[in-house]
């Protein structure tokens, strides 16, 4: 087997098993159709059948659509600067976690020599993506299924009626032990519900995970608000690189990076925990913080003071006002940032500035970064209530 023969093989391979892995999570994200098995010490659903696995089909189609965007993107540029790269490697997840793909990426085998360079092969990525994101959700929401559409996932709604809303989402009248996931409503989401979707139709924020284009289309937003972050070699550092130059860009990173790391871990750790839980959450918590903060590239004394400073700060405001919390589904992303990716962005070899087209583009995708930017993007709350 030639070594052509096995690029694409290992290529193709990994985005068939990523589709697998897609379709089951939509499945049983937008349909709620589980390969694994409810029962105790039985791994699989035995009745699990072929039209459960493919009523994820359109959540997968759409999001790996997207996806798929995003890196060709990234691909195509790259070869026409005669950049030496790979083609996309998607990343599969196995069934249960999450969103069955943590993405995908390309390989750049020779180096990008020229801020231009750098700044293009950059921004097509997410252009791409939202671009196709935008045709998605234009799409579901222009053919949005009727009010009734969601009694098929919950039968038990029905009594309430079409207002079932008001009634449904009491911690006092949800099932013991039920899973209520809301998503996160950014302004793009806002603009489709308003001026694009019929108001009788457009399903409300718990909900919405039950229709594929909108739930694959939205998760796509928030990956293209996280490659557009302006923070070391992510596509939006790229981007932010390339307006701004060398020294602006190492301190706005740092200063972003710095509100993303104190924002994710607001309220992680508050004064209302048990007190036995305090001893052992500070010193780890403060560890954790430490680990990201190597990304700026301080001497080790000053990242641990910069640690401590925000947890201090963190740990204070919680004090006062114990209901500001920030978004701890943050961490994993900040860690990978701060110990892999890096805060700052080196210096391109040929330093030249951007022409005017370039400089209206690249401000044009840090506004889309603004717009589809969440706070919270998924929140789930089990239902936990105490024994009569």
């Amino acid at each position: 087997m030639n070594a052509k023969v096995k690029t694409w093989l290992i290529h193709s391979s990994l985005f068939a098993v990523t589709f697998v892995t897609t379709t089951l999570a939509g499945a049983e994200w937008t349909a709620g159709k589980s390969i694994f098995s409810a029962e105790k010490h039985v791994w699989f659903n035995q009745h699990y059948t072929w039209d459960d696995f493919a009523s994820g089909f359109p959540y997968a189609i759409c999001f790996l659509a997207i996806l798929t965007a995003h890196e060709f993107g990234h691909y195509f540029v790259a070869r026409y600067y005669r950049v030496r790269v790979t083609l996309p490697y998607y990343i599969p997840l196995p069934p249960g976690f999450m969103l069955g793909t943590m993405g995908a990426l390309i390989r750049l085998k020779s180096p990008v020599r020229s801020t231009k360079e750098n700044f293009d092969i950059g921004i097509a990525g997410p252009l791409a993506g939202f671009v196709v994101a935008l045709g998605f959700l234009w799409y579901g929401y222009t053919h949005l299924p009727p009010p009734e559409y969601i009694f098929q996932f919950h039968p038990e709604y029905e009594k309430y009626g079409l207002e079932y809303a008001k009634y449904v989402y009491q911690p006092d009248l949800m099932p013991n032990g039920v899973v209520d996931v809301t998503i996160g409503r950014n302004l793009i989401l806002l603009f489709f519900e308003r001026f694009v979707g019929d108001a009788a139709r457009v399903p409300n924020i718990h909900e919405l995970i039950h229709y594929p284009f909108l739930f694959a289309g939205y998760l796509s937003l928030v990956f293209t608000c996280l490659n557009l972050l302006p923070i070391g070699q992510l596509d939006g550092g790229h981007v932010l690189y390339g307006l701004v130059g060398f020294r602006t860009h190492r301190i706005i990173a740092s200063g972003f990076f710095i509100a993303f790391v104190f924002y994710a871990g607001l309220g992680f750790v508050n004064p209302y925990l048990p007190a036995n839980d305090l001893l052992l959450y500070i010193p780890f918590f403060v560890g954790f913080l430490f680990f990201c903060l190597r990304g700026l590239r301080l001497p080790p004394r000053e990242t641990l003071l910069a640690a401590l400073a925000i947890f201090t700060l963190q740990y204070g405001l919680t004090y006062w006002m114990p209901v500001l919390h920030g978004y701890t589904g943050w961490l994993l992303f900040v860690f990978i940032l701060g110990t892999f990716v890096g805060v700052h962005h080196p210096h391109a070899e040929i330093e030249e500035p951007l022409n005017t087209g370039r400089l209206v583009l690249g401000w044009v995708a840090m506004v889309i970064f603004i717009l589809c930017f969440t706070p919270d993007p998924i929140n789930m709350v089990q239902v936990v209530k105490a024994a009569p």
